[in-house]
């Protein structure tokens, strides 16, 4: 069986850490289970709460394994008989040297992992801000072949069928924001973005990542008007309606200097997971030596999505100090290294 694919002219859519002992204090006078991985107490002393994963990994190792050991320090939401949405960073094709795109591995591992937790369906979907063929890009990095291999459908999100719906937000001053069918009748929703600097959002991790869901035959290549009117609001009003159920973000190789597309690349050798998108950003930031409290769609969502203070996140698997890899930035982020 082989990927569904049509031509895309002809038919719009396509089948400072928390210590662990310190924590379980803290967590003990509300129940001895909610120290367990996966039972983070939402709220303890009136902040918000969220446990994240970092992990060691490379693109040649068992990735799959990987995402799974992942899983088991935060769980994902129950994906077991139910049709899972995947969505990769691919912006744009890929340049020698500029690693602009979720790496092919670890879409194929992460589907991988979740099948083993029994999901029913697996769709691939992505809207890419600058090319407007999507196929091109899941060609040229060689995801075409992966996904046929492993039976896995692909949807250009730019020319799906698309719904109106709230915006939940209303920062932009948008009434409604329209979302591509697939994304809405998925049961669970996974973002898979790459670790990067990001020249407009400071760093495209996760929650920037929501841009990528808006299609491009309703906002237009490369979504001028979010740009426009004001990008972090976009971000935060995109993710305010419909943020994804888990992120597990690629920063095996990642994107410093002038990203998203025309930075360098650098190797943290990691990838940062969990179920609260916030608290994922947050900590990715800290692996990048990035303040999250420098970026205004964080702040916001902190009082709303989740905690992106260290203090309120359990950190599991890797530290943020063994891994810290700091970023390089634009003269005009200086003010987010810390």
């Amino acid at each position: 069986m082989h990927c569904h694919r049509k031509d895309s002219r002809t038919s719009p859519s396509f089948p400072c850490e928390l210590n662990r002992r310190e924590f379980l204090k803290a967590a003990a006078s509300v129940s001895a289970a909610l120290a367990l991985p996966g039972c983070i107490p939402p709220v303890i002393n009136g902040t918000t709460r969220a446990a994240t994963a970092i992990l060691r990994a490379r693109y040649d190792s068992n990735l799959a394994d990987v995402i799974e050991a992942g899983f088991s320090l935060v769980p994902p939401p129950d994906v077991d008989g139910k049709t899972v949405l995947i969505k990769p960073n691919l912006v744009d094709l890929p340049r020698e040297g500029r690693p602009a795109v979720t790496n092919p591995a670890v879409v194929i591992a992460a589907a991988e992992a979740l099948r083993r937790r029994g999901a029913a369906k697996i769709i691939v979907a992505e809207g890419p801000a600058l090319q407007r063929d999507a196929w091109q890009i899941v060609d040229a990095i060689g995801l075409t072949p992966l996904l046929a291999a492993d039976t896995i459908e692909f949807v250009d999100i730019n020319l799906a069928d698309v719904r109106e719906v709230p915006n939940k937000g209303q920062r932009l001053g948008l009434p409604t924001l329209y979302y591509p069918e697939p994304l809405l009748q998925a049961d669970v929703f996974i973002s898979i973005p790459k670790m990067k600097v990001h020249h407009w959002a400071g760093a495209s991790l996760s929650m920037k990542s929501m841009v990528g869901t808006t299609p491009g035959k309703i906002y237009g290549w490369p979504r001028n008007i979010f740009h426009l009117r004001d990008f972090h609001k976009a971000i935060d009003d995109l993710n305010q309606t419909r943020s994804c159920d888990y992120a597990i973000i690629d920063g095996i190789v990642g994107m410093e200097g002038d990203g998203p597309i025309n930075g360098t690349a650098i190797e943290p050798g990691v990838i940062v997971m969990g179920d609260n998108p916030p608290a994922v950003d947050a900590t990715a930031c800290r692996v990048m030596k990035l303040r999250p409290e420098g970026l205004m769609y964080l702040k916001w969502a902190e009082n709303t999505l989740g905690p992106i203070q260290e203090a309120a996140i359990e950190q599991r698997g890797e530290t943020i100090q063994s891994v810290r890899t700091p970023f390089k930035v634009g003269s005009h982020l200086a003010a987010l290294v810390g």
